[in-house]
């Protein structure tokens, strides 16, 4: 998958030396659609560079559930936070279809990032986006409606994962509604209702796990603007 944007995407920003390197400090794991990668709790002994396939990033509610947290395709690196923090995974991950994933142990990756400043580099980015979005989202929940938030969150998908099919965007979206809810911090009843408008307004088509996004411009503006840094 070859996003329209690739600066948030780990391996996606690494030289070919860089990429032979760090393969040769892992190793390659192919997971099957619905495999339990590793569990929220669990010793945090290593990393995940997803090399195919769509991971959800999971945790458990109060109630005895599970809230979709993030949502990782091709390039991105998961579970990377944990080692350096609490020693534990702080959140399940779960294959969304077939995975296949290179798999580096923390020593290892440090000693590839403290020997590569390129790719510490392109590490630094990766993580410094990912809390920069996570403050705009909880920031955007005080501030917007349910329907904005989904309309936002399908631009950032698109824009990531995405790809061009003349003046569409198509994204394959293995998620169900109310996994696109979870993610959004709506209701499913909001994502259902919206997801209906649009289509009728001709912003999006959709068909099963994909969302084709045809008028950008109107979806943006449904979203609404983009909040201060």
């Amino acid at each position: 998958m070859q996003g329209l944007e690739s600066d948030t995407r780990f391996w996606d920003l690494l030289t070919p030396d860089e990429r032979r390197a760090l393969q040769a400090l892992g190793g390659d794991r192919n997971y099957p659609p619905g495999a339990t990668m590793c569990v929220e709790g669990d010793p945090a002994t290593h990393v995940f560079i997803l090399l195919g396939g769509w991971v959800k990033v999971l945790t458990e509610t109060e109630n005895g559930g599970q809230a979709v947290l993030a949502l990782r395709g091709d390039g991105d690196i998961v579970g990377e936070t944990a080692g350096e923090t609490v020693g534990r995974r702080n959140a399940t991950m779960r294959a969304i279809g077939a995975v296949h994933a290179l798999i580096v142990g923390y020593e290892r990756f440090s000693f590839f990032l403290d020997t590569h400043p390129g790719a510490s580099r392109a590490y630094r980015r990766v993580v410094t986006r990912r809390w920069s979005d996570a403050d705009t989202m909880l920031r955007r929940r005080t501030v917007t409606s349910g329907a904005q938030r989904v309309a936002g969150l399908i631009l950032d998908l698109a824009a990531r994962y995405g790809s061009r099919a003349g003046t569409a965007i198509e994204l394959a979206l293995p998620l169900s509604q109310e996994e696109l809810a979870s993610l959004a911090g709506t209701s499913r009843a909001t994502v259902a209702r919206a997801l209906a408008n649009w289509r009728q307004r001709g912003f999006i088509r959709t068909g099963q796990h994909r969302i084709t996004v045809i008028d950008t411009a109107a979806l943006q503006r449904v979203a609404g603007p983009a909040l201060p840094a």
